[in-house]
């Protein structure tokens, strides 16, 4: 393992202005999203659908790294250039999922795990030779009528800095992801103690696997109130909430903290990134991991325009682009088109 390496890819990847494309989603989840724009999930329209928002012209201005599925990092481009080569050409490092998805928690009604540590490092070792910079592993915690339950937060993360772990011993970047859901109708300080304790409980597992955390970056869900909760917090309570929440948990080694839009609407998601960057420079750069809110207009554009890529890597470029102003500070709801 050479940290330098490791803590140079890290800090690769919280670029000033830049985040992280997430197009990570599995058979069955894209297969959904398809189906909303009335196109079929084949394998074929996959890598169409993919290498059109990789291909983005200028992305790499705006995206520092892109999280794939297994099979896209394996594919190419229709004449031949494999994607990972083309992301590299842009400046944009592949980063690939190697969770296997999360699964019901024995024992505890309404609660997962998440799994995919079998067979782990030998997978990681494979991605790296394909030419992944980083990987990723998500869990998923609900809140609910008394859950989380602590043996449902101990697990998650303890396999989340096992992970970690082996991802560092290949020579990766982990990013670990523990996503407090929005599901529900609590209310901000129940998702506050939620997203505190298990953000306590990841980084004392992490400590105890002997991760290096300047080669760690975070993948943070948003304080915020549930989907469903009666009054909801606005921009800027979420926004202090989240940054309170990150400084009594998150160590300052961590390279940077990048946040997941758990379901959010494209500019709310990045109205809440731009209220966190307004409130000053912490010990980590904060920048974001969005999948749905970054794609969803170009998801459009894309099933609208079969043939023809401009549309939905313009949808892209422009998603992109405010989220990089958001992470310096400087979106301007303006701006939007």
């Amino acid at each position: 393992m050479d940290i330098s390496e490791l803590v140079t890819t890290a800090q690769a990847l919280v670029t000033p202005g830049k985040g992280i494309l997430a197009i990570d989603e599995s058979t069955g989840t894209i297969a959904k999203r398809f189906a909303t724009v009335s196109v079929e999930s084949s394998e074929e329209t996959r890598r169409d659908y993919r290498s059109t928002l990789l291909t983005t012209p200028e992305l790499g201005n705006h995206i520092s790294g892109a999280i794939l599925f297994d099979e896209t990092l394996r594919q190419s481009t229709p004449d031949g250039t494999p994607l990972p080569e083309v992301m590299r050409e842009q400046g944009i490092i592949p980063g690939i999922k190697v969770d296997t998805g999360a699964k019901n928690l024995a024992g505890h009604d309404g609660e997962k795990v998440t799994e995919g540590l079998d067979g782990l490092r030998e997978r990681l070792q494979e991605y790296a030779a394909l030419g992944a910079g980083f990987a990723k592993w998500r869990a998923v915690i609900t809140i609910g009528d008394d859950i989380p339950t602590s043996a449902c937060i101990e697990s998650n993360t303890h396999a989340l800095a096992r992970y970690a772990a082996l991802c560092q011993e290949s020579g990766l970047v982990p990013i670990v992801e523990p996503e407090v859901l929005m599901d529900g109708s609590h209310d901000l300080d129940d998702c506050f103690d939620v997203t505190e304790a298990t953000l306590r409980s990841l980084f004392a597992q992490l400590y105890e696997q002997d991760v290096i955390l300047e080669g760690v970056i975070l993948k943070a869900s948003m304080v915020i109130s549930g989907s469903t909760c009666e009054e909801r917090a606005d921009v800027d309570e979420v926004a202090q909430a989240t940054l309170t929440c990150l400084l009594n948990a998150v160590p300052a080694a961590v390279a940077g903290i990048v946040f997941l839009s758990g379901g959010q609407g494209d500019q709310e998601a990045t109205a809440h990134l731009d209220a966190m960057n307004r409130l000053g420079e912490f010990a980590w750069p904060l920048s974001f991991s969005y999948g749905r809110a970054l794609q969803q207009q170009a998801l459009k554009a894309w099933a609208g325009n079969l043939g023809n890529p401009e549309p939905a890597q313009s949808a892209l470029a422009h998603r992109a682009k405010m989220n990089g102003l958001a992470a310096m500070g400087e979106y301007d709801p303006a701006a939007e088109i």
